[in-house]
C-alpha cells in the first residue's frame, strides 16, 4: 500500500475532525489492555494477581518497540505472495510525513498506524489468560515477541493488508474477529497443549479472588471497545462507524443477557462473574460482523455468542484441557461465531451491498467467512504450539512446582498483590503474615 496519497485533483485531504476522532479511538483501545489485565487479574487467585497484571501490561512496551521496528511493515507494506507485507520506507517508522495520508482515506498514516498497534499489542496480551499461574515470566516476554513477528503481523496483512489473501478474497472482519480473537484463543489452545495443566487442575478450588476487579476490568474493556469497533471505520463520514457504535452496545448487552439466563437456568443463579464474561463474548462476536448486519442483527449475533461462550467455557473440564481464564471458549468460540454469522446476518446495507443467507444473499459469503477462520484457526494453533515447544525446551516455560504453589507473583515479581502487614492483629495477622514453609500448607493458603 502507498506511504502517501498522490498529488491528483480529486485525491482525500486531510481531515482534522476523522484525525481526531482516530486518536481518541486509538486511546480507547489503549485503554483495553489495562482493562484486560484488571478483568484477569481479578479472576485468578491472590498469589497470582500482579503476574497476570504484568503478562498484559509487558505487551504494551514489547509490541509497541517491534510495531515501530518492523510490525507496522510488515502488517500493512506492500504486498508480497498475498502473504506478508515490506516496505522499507516504514522500518523503524521513517521515510513517513506528518501529513503524509493513509491511502484512500483522510487521516495521516502515524494516526493509522498508532490505531493498528494498539490492536496488535492487546492480542497477544489476550493469550495469557489462558496461562495462568504457571508460566515464566520472562518467557512469556519472548513468546509474545516471536509470537507477533511470526503469528499476528502476517495475520493482519493476510485479513486487512491490501493484498492480504483474506481481504482479496472477500473475508469480512470489521475490527479483528480473525485476526485478533480467533488468533488470539487459537494460540491460547495451542501453548496450553504444549506447557499443561495447574497443579491441582479440577481438584482444588480456584475462584476468582475479587470479583470487583472483574467487573472493572469488564466495564473498562467494555468502554474501550467502542473505540477498537467504531474507529476500524477510519472515518465518520457516512454513518457505518455509527452503526457499529450502536452494534457494539447491542449485542454485548444482548449476549450479558443470554448468558445469565443460561446460567440461571443451568447452574441456578445470576452470578457477576457470568455478567462479565457474558458481556465480553458478545464483544468479541460483534468486532467481526457489526458493520454488517442491523442492530436486531446485533441482537441475534450477541444472544448465539452468549449462550454458545457460556456452554463451551465448560469444555476444558470435559476435554481436559486448562483454560485457566476461559480465553478458548470466550475469545476463539466467540470470534468464530461472530466471523461465520456474518453468513447469515449481514443486512446489505452496512459496510458493503454483501448479503448473508437471511437476507437472500445464499452462502457464497458464509464460504469466505469459513476460509478465512479455519485458516487463522489452524495457523495459530500450529505456529503457537510450535513457539512453545521450542521455549519450553529451551529456556523452559514454566516455573517449578514450588514455585507454582507457592505463588507465582513471589517467585517472578518478588511483591504480593495485597499488603495485610498493617491490618488488624492476633491470631488473624499472625495466619495472614507468617511465612509458610510446607509445600502442603502453602496449596491449601492460596
Amino acid at each position: 500500500m502507498a506511504p502517501a496519497i498522490t498529488l491528483a485533483a480529486d485525491a482525500p485531504t486531510l481531515s482534522s475532525a476523522n484525525t481526531g476522532f482516530m486518536l481518541i479511538c486509538s486511546a480507547l483501545v489503549m485503554l483495553m489492555t489495562p482493562g484486560l489485565a484488571f478483568f484477569y487479574g481479578g479472576m485468578v487467585r491472590v498469589k497470582s494477581t500482579l503476574n497476570m497484571l504484568m503478562m498484559s501490561f509487558i505487551s504494551l512496551g514489547i509490541v509497541t518497540i517491534l510495531w515501530v521496528l518492523y510490525g507496522f511493515s510488515m502488517a500493512f507494506g506492500t504486498d508480497s505472495g498475498s502473504l506478508i507485507g515490506w516496505n522499507s520506507d516504514w522500518v523503524g517508522l521513517s521515510g513517513i510525513g506528518l501529513t503524509d495520508l493513509w491511502d484512500g482515506y483522510t487521516i495521516p498514516i502515524f494516526v493509522f498506524l498508532v490505531f493498528q498497534l494498539m490492536f496488535a499489542i492487546i492480542t497477544p496480551a489476550l493469550i495469557s489468560g489462558a496461562l495462568a499461574d504457571r508460566v515464566k515470566f520472562t518467557a512469556w516476554a519472548l513468546f509474545v515477541a516471536l509470537w507477533a513477528t511470526v503469528v499476528y503481523f502476517p495475520v493482519a496483512h493476510w485479513v486487512w493488508g491490501a493484498g492480504g489473501w483474506a481481504f482479496e478474497l472477500g473475508v469480512i472482519d470489521f475490527a479483528g474477529g480473525t485476526a485478533v480473537h480467533i488468533n488470539a484463543g487459537a494460540a491460547a489452545l495451542g501453548v496450553i497443549l504444549v506447557i499443561g495443566k495447574r497443579i491441582g487442575f479440577k481438584k482444588d478450588p480456584m475462584r476468582p479472588h475479587s470479583l470487583p476487579l472483574v467487573m472493572l476490568g469488564a466495564g473498562l474493556l467494555w468502554f474501550g471497545w467502542f473505540g477498537f469497533n467504531a474507529g476500524s471505520w477510519l472515518g465518520n463520514d457516512d454513518g457505518v462507524g455509527a452503526l457499529m457504535f450502536v452494534n457494539t452496545q447491542v449485542a454485548t448487552a444482548a449476549a450479558m443477557l443470554a448468558w445469565l439466563i443460561y446460567e440461571k437456568i443451568r447452574h441456578g443463579a445470576f452470578t457477576t462473574l457470568g455478567a462479565a464474561s457474558g458481556a465480553v463474548a458478545g464483544l468479541v462476536a460483534i468486532t467481526p460482523s457489526g458493520g454488517a448486519v442491523s442492530p436486531v442483527g446485533a441482537i441475534a449475533v450477541g444472544a448465539v455468542a452468549g449462550v454458545l461462550c457460556a456452554m463451551a467455557v465448560g469444555l476444558k473440564y470435559k476435554f481436559g484441557y486448562d483454560d485457566s481464564l476461559d480465553v478458548v471458549g470466550v475469545h476463539l468460540v466467540g470470534g468464530v461465531i461472530g466471523s461465520l454469522l456474518v453468513g447469515f446476518f449481514a443486512s446489505g446495507k452496512g459496510q458493503s451491498e454483501v448479503k448473508g443467507l437471511f437476507y437472500g444473499g445464499g452462502l457464497d459469503q458464509f464460504w469466505k467467512q469459513c476460509a478465512g477462520v479455519f485458516a487463522v484457526l489452524a495457523y495459530s494453533l500450529v505456529v503457537s504450539a510450535i513457539l512453545a515447544f521450542l521455549l519450553d525446551k529451551t529456556i523452559g516455560m514454566r516455573v517449578s512446582e514450588d514455585e507454582e504453589v507457592a505463588g507465582i507473583d513471589q517467585a517472578e515479581h518478588a511483591e504480593t498483590a495485597y499488603d495485610f502487614s498493617g491490618a488488624g492483629g492476633g491470631a488473624a495477622r499472625t495466619a495472614a503474615t507468617a511465612p509458610v514453609t510446607d509445600a502442603a500448607s502453602k496449596k491449601v493458603d492460596a
